[in-house]
């Protein structure tokens, strides 16, 4: 029953990674339109199960996208500068939908092996009680 425990395990991980980058991209988008906002990524790293030779996946640190903010020209705006722009987000839309599309199958994926382990697990044990 240990291998069942080990994939329950593995696509529990891969869940909750892809469930943070959701909620990370979800920001993002939500904050496109926010001047001076930052794009946040958020990479994802191995960690050793202990005493098992299997590797989880686990979401490292929330770091904040270096490129160079959006200058807006808009002279009617309260941020704006003497010469009418002032700095936008580096929030690309069209990047943050397609890695949410991208995080929302992987995690679909991690849940289709989650239920089918569960499932392979519980048939084995119809089959032990009969």
């Amino acid at each position: 029953m240990s291998a069942f425990s080990d994939a329950l395990s593995v696509t529990a991980s891969g869940l909750r990674a892809q469930s943070l980058r959701l909620r990370t991209l979800a920001e993002n988008i939500a904050n496109a339109d926010t001047p001076g906002y930052r794009r946040k990524t958020i990479p994802f790293e191995t960690e050793e199960d202990g005493g098992t030779d299997m590797s989880l996946v686990r979401p490292g640190r929330v770091s904040l996208d270096r490129k160079d903010l959006a200058e807006i020209y808009d002279p009617a705006h309260p941020l704006a500068d003497a010469t009418g722009h002032y700095l936008g987000s580096n929030v690309d839309l069209l990047i943050e939908i397609a890695d949410a599309r991208e995080a929302q199958r992987s995690y679909e994926a991690n849940l289709q092996m989650f239920e089918q382990t569960r499932r392979m697990g519980s048939d084995l044990l119809d089959l032990l009680r009969r």
